[in-house]
């Protein structure tokens, strides 16, 4: 429905928009398109987007509450979890860049979890604009992360330059009418979303402020018509559902439902993504929440109870690993130099010696030694050897 799906490239002289199409179902595509004169000249159907809050009754059914009591339970056991992994790093470097490339997959930027990793250990102009693209959503999720963090809050403007990190210009809020989402096939308009910048900016405001706010309405809840107001703004020209996105990771954090950021929903729309966009669409034009509120919070339940798996699997073969290194290699063995393999599975001597603080002789020794012991396998990548923790990017795979 949105262009959470469509890449949009922008014309720097006049903006005029030019779509790259892309599926959203197996029979739908859709497109965007920019302001020109064959489509300010259409008769388009325009749902006029309403403010936030929607009526209670219409989001707090029986169902949905029902519902939410189990998402809630997974994403507390989750949260418990996670506090039991020592090193916390381990988990957002691993799990933030798993949903940075399912996020971006969502809208076919494809790319593969072993070029995302030698993106982050070696020349970063050697990689493709996809995998790009995927770095810079890792680099907006962190930022984001930094400011709720530092503020406690955030401001429309700060959504502003996740998106800018995300999408690498700063071509900012839409300015130029005419945007419209079509069935590529027929040609039929499917949604137009706010075209003057003064209503996107007041929608904006409207919903940075509930973002924000603190009620008694569950925050799960709240987080699915959030994340739908959001979608159905689509302020930006490009880039808006990895935004939204990345606010819903941020809005958990907000309200204490978890502390860093390790839960995503973006496998759960891959895998029911005609579902997914169907719902926005159905919410839109007749404003029945609940079928759209239960599958986010069936996102919620589930993505939790999978990252509650990936977690277990990490933590086991972080403690088998401590043993096997204290049993082969003993001389060798440090906590925090296993630890490290699994904050960087793809590790190299650069990273021993700035996090161990050890000569560079002394990190290479380590690192052949673990390799010797079957901990990791070295790859050679021009004048670069990394060393990786197969293991562990095995259990990330799944």
């Amino acid at each position: 429905m949105h262009d959470s799906m469509p890449r949009l490239r922008i014309d720097k002289c006049n903006r005029k928009a030019l779509l790259l199409t892309k599926s959203i179902s197996i029979r739908t595509k859709i497109r965007i398109f920019g302001t020109n004169k064959k489509n300010m000249g259409q008769d388009v159907p325009h749902f006029q987007l309403e403010k936030l809050p929607p009526l209670r009754e219409k989001v707090e059914t029986i169902e949905i509450l029902r519902q939410t009591n189990k998402s809630t339970a997974a994403l507390a056991e989750l949260k418990g979890i996670a506090k039991t992994i020592p090193n916390q790093a381990m988990l957002i470097n691993a799990i933030v860049l798993q949903e940075a490339k399912d996020s971006s997959e969502i809208e076919n930027i494809i790319t593969t979890q072993d070029e995302l990793y030698k993106a982050l250990t070696i020349n970063k102009s050697q990689i493709s604009p996809e995998t790009k693209e995927v770095v810079n959503y890792r680099t907006a999720i962190f930022q984001g992360f930094d400011l709720i963090k530092k503020q406690g809050f955030l401001r429309a403007n700060d959504i502003v330059l996740i998106q800018q990190a995300l999408i690498d210009n700063n071509a900012g809020i839409r300015s130029v009418p005419g945007t419209v989402l079509k069935n590529d096939t027929t040609g039929e308009i499917v949604y137009t979303p706010p075209q003057q910048k003064a209503e996107i900016l007041d929608l904006l405001s409207n919903f940075i402020h509930h973002f924000n706010l603190q009620d008694d309405l569950s925050p799960l809840i709240n987080l699915a018509i959030l994340h739908y107001q959001f979608e159905s703004i689509h302020p930006f020209y490009d880039g808006n559902g990895r935004t939204g996105r990345i606010l819903n990771i941020l809005y958990l954090i907000l309200n204490d439902l978890i502390d860093v950021p390790i839960l995503y929903l973006s496998s759960y729309i891959i895998a029911n993504k005609p579902e997914y966009y169907r719902l926005l669409n159905r919410t839109n034009r007749y404003g029945q929440w609940e079928e759209w509120i239960l599958f986010m919070l069936k996102a919620v339940e589930y993505t939790s109870k999978d990252t509650i798996t990936k977690i277990t699997n990490i933590k086991d073969q972080l403690d088998s690993t401590i043993i096997q290194v204290q049993e082969k290699a003993p001389k060798i063995y440090r906590k925090d130099l296993v630890e490290l393999l699994f904050e960087q599975p793809y590790s190299k001597i650069e990273f021993l010696v700035n996090k161990l603080g050890v000569e560079r002789k002394a990190a290479s020794r380590y690192l052949r030694e673990l390799e010797h012991i079957g901990v990791v396998e070295s790859q050679k990548i021009g004048r670069e050897t990394l060393y990786i923790n197969k293991a562990l990017i095995e259990i990330l795979k799944h």
